[in-house]
C-alpha cells in the first residue's frame, strides 16, 4: 500500500503542507527526524503562582527538524516533552497551552491528548485557541481541563481526510511510463502512477472512518458530551467562531491568552472532572470563570 497519510487539518492547508515539503525537498513528515529542544516556553509569575505557557504553533507533525520548524511545523513529540516537564516542575502551579494551529497529521496526537487528559485532577491545564485550534490541534485542546477561545479565534474542523494524486496522465503526456515491480498483493495500491482502484479507495475510506471515529470519541470524552453531539454538531468538520463554538460546548469561554493566564494564576479556573456524559446536553459541573 502506497503511503497515504490521514490528516486532521483544515483542507486549505493541505496544499501548503505538500508544497512546503516539495520546496524543502522533504518527501514526507517521516523525514523530519531530529527533535528540537524546547523553545518559546514562558514561565509567568503572578503573585505566588507560576504559570507555564506552552506554545503549540504551526502544522502538527510528530517530529520536526530545524528546517521543519522554520517552515511552520510544530513537533508533537517535542511539545509532549515540554508538557511533561511542566507537570513535573514543582514551582509550576498551572499550565496554559497557547494554540495557533490548523491541525496536521495524526501521528502521536491521540497519545498527547491522552496525556493532557490524564493530568486532570492535578495541576490545572487550560488551552487557548489563540487564534486557531483546528483539526488535530482541537483534539489536543479539548483534552485540557478548560478550553478558551480568543474573541476573534476559531476552533473546529473535527474530521479526517486523505488524498490521492494520480500523475499517470501527466507523465504520459511527458512521454514517461512508470513500471512498478513489487511483491505483496497491495504493496503498490494507492500509487501516484496509476488511478486509484475501487478496492484501494475502499481501504483508504475505512482508514479515514476509523481515525474519525477515534477523533469524535476523544472529543466526546474530553468535553463530556455524547459522541452523537460531536458527530451531528460542533460544525461537522467546519470551523466555528467564538460565539458558535461556545454555543456548541466546544469551549468554556471567550478570553485572551493574558486573561486565562491571570485567572489560572489566581487559581479560579476550575478543573473539569473526568467523566463520560451520556445525555446529549450533559456537561461537567465545572463553572467557567468567564
Amino acid at each position: 500500500m502506497h503511503d497515504a497519510a490521514t490528516w486532521a487539518i483544515r483542507p486549505e492547508y493541505a496544499l501548503f503542507v505538500a508544497d512546503t515539503q516539495r520546496a524543502a525537498d522533504v518527501p514526507s513528515t517521516y523525514s523530519m527526524r531530529r527533535a528540537l529542544p524546547a523553545t518559546g516556553e514562558r514561565r509567568i509569575r503572578l503573585g505566588n503562582s507560576v504559570v507555564a505557557v506552552l506554545p503549540f504553533h504551526g502544522v502538527a507533525v510528530q517530529r520536526a527538524s530545524e528546517l521543519g520548524a522554520a517552515l511552520g511545523f510544530v513537533s508533537v513529540d517535542r511539545f509532549a516533552r515540554s508538557f511533561r516537564a511542566a507537570l513535573a516542575d514543582g514551582s509550576v502551579s498551572g499550565i496554559v497551552i497557547d494554540i495557533d494551529s490548523p491541525g496536521g497529521g495524526l501521528q502521536a496526537i491521540a497519545e498527547l491528548a491522552d496525556e493532557i487528559y490524564q493530568a486532570r485532577g492535578g495541576k490545572p491545564v487550560a488551552a487557548v485557541a489563540n487564534s486557531i485550534a483546528a483539526g488535530a490541534a482541537y483534539w489536543i485542546a479539548s483534552a485540557a481541563s478548560n478550553v478558551y477561545i480568543t474573541p476573534g479565534g476559531e476552533v473546529g474542523s473535527i474530521g479526517v481526510f486523505a488524498t490521492h494524486q494520480d500523475y499517470s496522465k501527466a507523465l504520459e503526456n511527458e512521454g514517461v511510463k512508470t513500471t512498478l515491480i513489487s511483491a505483496g498483493r497491495y504493496k503498490t495500491e494507492g500509487s501516484p502512477f496509476a488511478p486509484l482502484s475501487p478496492s484501494a479507495r475502499q481501504h483508504l475510506q475505512a482508514r479515514v472512518n476509523d481515525d474519525y471515529d477515534r477523533f469524535a470519541r476523544a472529543v466526546s470524552r474530553n468535553r463530556g458530551v455524547d459522541v452523537v453531539r460531536v458527530r451531528n454538531g460542533m460544525g461537522q468538520g467546519r470551523i466555528l467562531g467564538a460565539q458558535a463554538a461556545t454555543d456548541e460546548m466546544m469551549v468554556d469561554g471567550v478570553a485572551t491568552l493574558d486573561e486565562v493566564v491571570s485567572k489560572l494564576a489566581q487559581r479560579v479556573v476550575p478543573v473539569r472532572p473526568k467523566l463520560f456524559a451520556i445525555g446529549l446536553l450533559c456537561r461537567p459541573n465545572a463553572e467557567a470563570p468567564f
